[in-house]
C-alpha cells in the first residue's frame, strides 16, 4: 500500500511540474470519414502538420496540437525581457538594461 501511495504521489508531482500548451479540437457531428478538415484543407487520419508554432495531428476523435517552442520561465521579469519569435518559433531573453547580454533562467515551459 506505501508502495501505491508512494506512485500516485509521484505521479501527482509530475503531472503538476508539466505544463505542455496543447489544445483539442473535437470532431463536429458531420465529421468527414477521411480525415479533419482545419482552414478548409482536408487532412487525412493519422496526418501531422505545423501550424502557427503548434504540431497538430489528426485522428478520427478530432485533431489536437501542442506547441513546438518551450518558453523560459524562473527569471527576473524587471530585468529581463522575454520575446517570441513567430519565424522560429523560438523566445529571446535579453537584459532591459543591455539587450545584446542574455538573462539567466531556471526553466523551460511548454
Amino acid at each position: 500500500m506505501k508502495c501505491f501511495l508512494g506512485f500516485l504521489l509521484a505521479i501527482g508531482i509530475l503531472v503538476t511540474l508539466c505544463d505542455a500548451d496543447c489544445y483539442f479540437l473535437p470532431a463536429g457531428p458531420q465529421k468527414p470519414t477521411t480525415g479533419c478538415i482545419e482552414d478548409g484543407k482536408l487532412y487525412p487520419y493519422g496526418a501531422t502538420w505545423i501550424k502557427d508554432c503548434y504540431r497538430c495531428n489528426c485522428n478520427q476523435r478530432g485533431i489536437g496540437c501542442c506547441s513546438i517552442s518551450a518558453r523560459p520561465a524562473g527569471f527576473d521579469e524587471e530585468k529581463c525581457k522575454l520575446t517570441f519569435h513567430k519565424e522560429s518559433c523560438s523566445y529571446s531573453l535579453v537584459q532591459k538594461d543591455n539587450p545584446s547580454k542574455s538573462c539567466p533562467f531556471t526553466a523551460m515551459v511548454g
